[in-house]
């Protein structure tokens, strides 16, 4: 499996970052040829289902994950996201953990990814991957978007 980190610091205050990064629809906007569809629900929590459809027309692949552990961040402590891959594509796992820092907040979005049939030999190029591709989303997803 590839394991990559990203980590951000952002002047977003822990609940916005938060917000932001577990929206889970808007990750479809910033990652290239993907749409979301969140299969339960609201609100998100433990047991949220969503995938992640990567393709063009009708050839791609879906990416579905599960959450098995949900807490927000509070005051006192960082508020932690982990996601459970359940593709026949795509296997392993995401953990988006988010807190205070000074005046705004850090994020660290850790992920163990494995693309079924690719050979271990192959695991930097996804890793290279994935920390592009992740590193474009979480930069996306906490920018301003006022105009």
């Amino acid at each position: 499996m590839a394991l990559f980190r990203i980590a951000r610091r952002t002047h977003l205050t822990p609940a916005e970052a938060w917000r932001r990064l577990t929206d889970w629809e808007r990750h479809g906007d910033s990652v290239p040829l993907t749409r979301i569809i969140v299969k339960t629900p609201p609100p998100t929590g433990v047991g949220t289902v969503f995938v992640a459809r990567t393709g063009l027309g009708p050839v791609g692949f879906d990416d579905p994950m599960e959450i098995t552990r949900w807490q927000p961040p509070t005051e006192d402590a960082p508020g932690v996201c982990h996601l459970q891959k359940r593709g026949r594509a795509i296997t392993g796992w995401a953990e988006i953990e988010v807190g205070a820092a000074g005046t705004g907040s850090y994020v660290v979005w850790r992920e163990d990814l494995h693309v079924r049939g690719l050979p271990r030999a192959l695991d930097g190029v996804t890793e290279s991957a994935g920390r592009v591709v992740f590193g474009r989303a979480v930069k996306t997803l906490l920018q301003d978007r006022t105009c």
